[in-house]
C-alpha cells in the first residue's frame, strides 16, 4: 500500500520527508521518491526502486534542500517496479504523489497525448500531473486547478502537489485514500498515514471523503466534496505511541477487537469504486492473470486457515470458481495434482509463517499459474516472495490470539473474489455493485456489533465452571464456528470443538449434557429452519444454547437457551460480523478463568518454525 508524506516549513525538510517513508515501510512497496522545491529555486526529484535506504544513500550522494516537498513510497499498480514508474511524476514545474488507482487514465492519457503531452512512465499517476499542468493553463491558481482536476478523475485517490510557480503551498485530495494534516508551529505536513509524523507534530486533522487541502505555513484551509470552506477537528496524542499502548482497554485483545470497524475501513479504503472493486489493488498483471483463473488453491495455518476456508465458499458460489484450501503444514509434505490455471493463495498475518513460506516455495516448483499473498506486513518474506499481494492493513497485532487480522483477511478474500469474478465475466447480475455497497456499511455494522460487548459479556459467565464446548454453524458459518472455537482453546484454556451442525448426530450428540455449553452462529439463510432443527437436538439432550442469531429469525430465549440478537447483515458478509461476538466471548470467558490473555500458554504471535 502506497505512502505519502509532505511538508512546507522555514527549515530543510527532505530529513523529515525520509524519515516519514521509513514509517511506512511496514505498508509495503517496491520504489521511493521526493521532489523539493530547492534553494535554487526549482523543482529537483530522486526517485529509486526498492527500499527507502536506496533513496536515503542517493540523498547522501546528491542532497537536495529546500522548505517545500512531497515524498512517496509506490506499490506497482501500473507499470513495473522501477525508476521511471516511481512518484513523484513531473509535468513542466508540477510535481505530484498519488495513492488509489485512477480508472480512466487510458482514456485520459489519449486526450493528453492530442494536447502534446509526452509520457515517460506507465503509471495512472503521470496523467495526474500532465492533466494538472493544463488546469493550470487556464486557471493558474494551484488550488483551483486540483479543484478542476479531480473532477475529471474516475476511481481512487489521495494526492498531494506542489509547483514550482507557487512555493508558498502544498495541495492535496482524498477520494477513497487516506490523508491527514500534521499541525506545526510555522510549519505544515501532510501524510498517508499520522505515524509518518509523530517525529515532528503530535497534533493532526483527517481529511474526510472528497476533501481538498491547501496546505501553507501558517495556515490551512479545507474544501469539502460541495466545495464549501470546512472546519476539520484537530486531534492531539500524547502517548507518543498510541499503537503499542492499551489506552482504556485492560488487555491488547480487547483493543485490538474494537478497532475492527476502522481496520476494516482501511482495508476497503482506495479499492473500490463505487460500483467495483478495483482490480488493480492486487498488482499491475492482476486482470491479466486473474482472466486465466480457472482454480484457486488456499494454503494456510491457524486462523488465517479459517479465513481460507470461508473464502472457499465465497469463491465457488459468487465467481463459479472451484477452490481447494489445506493447512500449510500438511500441504508441504504431501504429492500435490496441480490443476491447470490454478492461483495459489497464501494467508498470514506476520508473512513469516514457517509452513507457508515453504508451501510457497515448493507450489513454485509445482506448476501454479501463479501466486498470490493475503497479508498483514508489507515488508515480510511471503510479500516479498509472492507475484502479486494484497495488504491487510490490520497495524500491529500485539495480542497472540488474532482478532482484527482475521476479519481483514475475511474483507481481502471477498475483494479477490468479486475481483475474480469481475475479470472473468462470472458474477450474477447486480452482485458486485451490491456487495460493494454492503462493504461500504460494513465497518458500521461490526460498530454495531461491538455495542453489545455488555451482553455477551453476561453470556460469558455461563462457562465460569465449564471446561468443554461445542460450537456449530452451517455453510460459510462452519469455518467462523472453527475461528471461535480456536479462540476460546487459546486463551481460556477451555477445551473446545467446532462441528458442522449437520453432523451433530453423526457423534458429538454423544458429548451433549448439562455441563456442555453449545453455541452457535444463527444469520437469517436459507439453512436456518434446518439449523433451528439441529439446535432442538442439543434442547433435548439438556444442553445449553447459546446462540447468536439474526435479529429476524424469530429465535428467543426459552429454559437453557440463550439468545443474542445480531444486527442483520447480507448473508455474504455475515461470516465477518459474526465473528466479532466470538471474539468479545473467548475474551470475556478468559478473564473470568483469570488466563493470561495477551499471551497464552504455551503460543507465539508468529509461528517461524516447524
Amino acid at each position: 500500500m502506497c505512502g505519502i508524506v509532505g511538508a512546507v516549513a522555514e527549515r530543510n525538510i527532505t530529513a523529515i520527508l525520509v524519515e516519514g517513508l521509513k514509517r511506512l515501510e511496514y505498508r509495503g512497496y517496491d520504489s521511493a521518491g521526493v521532489a523539493v522545491y530547492t534553494n535554487e529555486e526549482k523543482l529537483e526529484r530522486a526517485r529509486r526502486p526498492g527500499k527507502v535506504s536506496e533513496l536515503e544513500q542517493a540523498l547522501e550522494q546528491s542532497p537536495l534542500v529546500g522548505r517545500l516537498g512531497i515524498a512517496h513510497t509506490r506499490w506497482a499498480t501500473h507499470g513495473a517496479p522501477c525508476e521511471r514508474n516511481a512518484h513523484p511524476h513531473f509535468s513542466e514545474g508540477v510535481a505530484v504523489v498519488h495513492n488509489g488507482i485512477i480508472e480512466n487514465h487510458e482514456a485520459l492519457r489519449e486526450q493528453l497525448k492530442a494536447l502534446g503531452y509526452v509520457f515517460t512512465s506507465d503509471t495512472d499517476t503521470e496523467v495526474i500531473a500532465h492533466l494538472l499542468n493544463h488546469k493550470l493553463k487556464d486557471q493558474p491558481d494551484l488550488t483551483e486547478a486540483l479543484k478542476a482536476t479531480v473532477k475529471d478523475l474516475h476511481g481512487a485517490y489521495g494526492l498531494a502537489v506542489i509547483s514550482a510557480s507557487q512555493p508558498d503551498r502544498l495541495v492535496a485530495a482524498r477520494s477513497g485514500s487516506p490523508l491527514v494534516i500534521g499541525l506545526g508551529l510555522g510549519e505544515n505536513f501532510l501524510a498517508s498515514d499520522q505515524l509518518a509524523l509523530r517525529q515532528v507534530t503530535d497534533r493532526f486533522m483527517y481529511l474526510e471523503e472528497g476533501d481538498i487541502a491547501e496546505i501553507r505555513r501558517h495556515s490551512v484551509q479545507i474544501w469539502d466534496v460541495t466545495g464549501k470552506a470546512v472546519e476539520r477537528k484537530m486531534v492531539q496524542y500524547t502517548d507518543g505511541a498510541e499503537a503499542a499502548d492499551k489506552g482504556e482497554f485492560r488487555h491488547y485483545m480487547l483493543k485490538e477487537i474494537h478497532e475492527q470497524p476502522s481496520v476494516v475501513q482501511r482495508t476497503l479504503e482506495g479499492r473500490l469504486s463505487p460500483n467495483q472493486v478495483l482490480v488493480q489493488a492486487f498488482g499491475p498483471q492482476a486482470a491479466e492473470l486473474f482472466a486465466k483463473v480457472r482454480n484457486v488453491q488456499i494454503v494456510a495455518c491457524g486462523t488465517s486457515y479459517h479465513a481460507g476456508m470461508v473464502a472457499r465458499y465465497w469463491l465457488e458460489e459468487l465467481a463459479g470458481i472451484p477452490c481447494q484450501v489445506e493447512v500449510a503444514s500438511e500441504f508441504r509434505y504431501r504429492k500435490v495434482v496441480v490443476q491447470p490455471d490454478t492461483l495459489f493463495v497464501t494467508i498470514s498475518q506476520s508473512g513469516e509463517t514457517a509452513d507457508t513460506l515453504a508451501a510457497l516455495r515448493n507450489a513454485k516448483e509445482l506448476g501454479f499459474l501463479a501466486s498470490l499473498a493475503i497479508c498483514n506486513v508489507g515488508i515480510s518474506s511471503l510479500v516479498r516472495e509472492s507475484d502479486l499481494t494484497l495488504l491487510t492493513q490490520a497495524g500491529r497485532e500485539i495480542g497472540v490470539a488474532s482478532t482484527k487480522a482475521f476479519t481483514t483477511q475475511l474483507v481481502g478474500l471477498l475483494l479477490l473474489t468479486l475481483s475474480l469474478g469481475q475479470v472473468r465475466g462470472t458474477l450474477a447480475s447486480g452482485v458486485e455493485a451490491t456487495l460493494v455497497e454492503e462493504l461500504r456499511r460494513l465497518p458500521s455494522r461490526l460498530g454495531e456489533a461491538l455495542a453489545m460487548d455488555g451482553t455477551v459479556e453476561k453470556v460469558a459467565e455461563l462457562f465460569a465452571e465449564k471446561n468443554h464446548t461445542l460450537f456449530l454453524g452451517r455453510g460459510a458459518q462452519f469455518p467462523v464456528a472453527m475461528e471461535g472455537a480456536l479462540k476460546l482453546k487459546e486463551i481460556s484454556y477451555i477445551h473446545a470443538e467446532a462441528y458442522p451442525a449437520g453432523e451433530l448426530k453423526h457423534g458429538p450428540l454423544a458429548l451433549v449434557d448439562n455441563h456442555m455449553p453449545v453455541v452457535t452462529v444463527a444469520p437469517n439463510n436459507e439453512l436456518l429452519e434446518k439449523l433451528k432443527s439441529n439446535l432442538q437436538e442439543v434442547r433435548a439432550r439438556g444442553g445449553e444454547l447459546i446462540v447468536f442469531a439474526d435479529e429476524k429469525a424469530g429465535m428467543t430465549n426459552g429454559e437453557g437457551t440463550h439468545v443474542v440478537n445480531m444486527p442483520h447483515i447480507h448473508d455474504i458478509l455475515s461470516p465477518i460480523l459474526y465473528t466479532i461476538p466470538l471474539q468479545l466471548l473467548s475474551y470475556y470467558v478468559a478473564v473470568l478463568k483469570g488466563t493470561d490473555v495477551d499471551q497464552p500458554r504455551n503460543l507465539a504471535k508468529s509461528v517461524t518454525v516447524e
